[in-house]
């Protein structure tokens, strides 16, 4: 057995906020108007998926501003309970007012009550103010031009979020030049509906410093060098890419080989209310089923924490915490598949003697 997993500091850098839902908030959100909650399963490819989310999403968007806070108070407190020093969550204001200034005030309690029940369990809280690729290109302008008025108090990333395969990321090369402009991540969605030229897309017209999903880079040998090379972070989602047919199984996830080709990863829930699992899980899997060990796992989460917008002082305590997790050996990073897998598909570096408390 390795460490425990929910002692390891780590942050959660792609879970879509109304995605988070717990599944018996979503069950009273519908009571409260007589409606059946939405199905949470039964679908196999995003097209599927997308209805559901939606239909998730309406009881939230719908309904009064306290559905809206109780829903981040409780996105703040399951990661807080997976070992998460830091979440990020996104969100798109305009999804529930179209008025700009009224979505900046969606956008700032989002904010206040984020921060304010992080700061009551001692960890941290920032927004990736997200983009629809569905909607006209001049509506993410003006989102970024909200989380630009929110950099630095807040909003930490801009990403695009939607069907990648229908849609791509060059319409949106303005609206991410005035998120990076205000010193925001660019953080969009690409490698996983579509293949190795979204992913390429996202990095030469967006900017893209963090990769939600990207998995699909490894389709092409010369593009996952440079994401290396380059030190771009793919936020990596395996429950959500096994569900929606990216992957055929949690064995079969490429996570391993884009980790030993050098590419950073961090490791997410994407939407714990329709895939199942939040970040705990997915690190547990990683270990179960990719055979991944604590070295492995520790620098995954040195990944998160560093590629997240946390502030400085939390970003090194965070490093010192993980290091402390495997036994008070610093987390190597230039080479984050440390040992050989064996024929059986164990993992030959061995956890870290220790386990010290995080």
């Amino acid at each position: 057995m390795g460490c425990d997993l929910a002692r390891l500091p780590k942050a959660h850098l792609h879970l879509h906020l109304e995605g988070a839902m717990r599944p018996g908030t979503l069950a009273e959100l519908a009571a409260e108007r007589g409606e059946p909650p939405p199905a949470l399963r039964g679908y196999g490819s995003f097209a599927d998926f997308q209805p559901l989310y939606s239909a998730a999403a309406r009881l939230v968007r719908n309904g009064p501003r306290e559905h809206l806070l109780r829903l981040v108070r409780e996105v703040v407190e399951d990661a807080a309970a997976d070992g998460a020093v830091w979440v990020e969550p996104q969100v798109n204001p305009l999804t529930y007012e179209e008025d700009p200034e009224a979505a900046l005030a969606v956008l700032d309690a989002v904010i206040d009550e984020g921060r304010r029940t992080a700061a009551g369990l001692g960890i941290g809280f920032g927004v990736v103010a997200v983009a629809r690729r569905n909607a006209d290109p001049s509506e993410a302008v003006v989102m970024a031009r909200l989380a630009a008025r929110r950099a630095g108090e807040g909003v930490v990333s801009f990403g695009l979020a939607g069907d990648e395969a229908a849609y791509g990321p060059e319409p949106f090369a303005e609206a991410f030049a005035v998120a990076r402009e205000a010193g925001l991540i660019s953080a969009p969605h690409a490698g996983e509906l579509a293949g190795p030229d979204s992913v390429r897309a996202a990095l030469d017209s967006l900017g893209a410093r963090r990769i939600a999903h990207g998995i699909r880079a490894v389709e092409d040998p010369d593009l996952v060098a440079r994401l290396a090379s380059e030190g771009v972070v793919l936020d990596v989602c395996p429950a959500s890419n096994v569900a929606l047919g990216v992957v055929a199984s949690m064995e079969a996830h490429p996570l391993p080989r884009l980790l030993r080709a050098g590419v950073r990863c961090t490791l997410n829930a994407d939407d714990p209310l329709l895939f199942g699992p939040g970040i705990l899980q997915e690190y547990e899997s990683a270990r179960s089923a990719l055979a991944l060990a604590d070295p492995q796992l520790a620098a995954i989460a040195r990944t998160s924490v560093e590629a997240s917008g946390a502030p400085r002082d939390l970003v090194d305590h965070a490093v010192g915490r993980i290091d402390a997790w495997l036994g008070g050996h610093p987390v190597a990073m230039a080479q984050p598949w440390a040992g050989s897998r064996t024929r059986s598909g164990a993992n030959s570096a061995s956890p870290a003697a220790g386990c010290q408390l995080a």
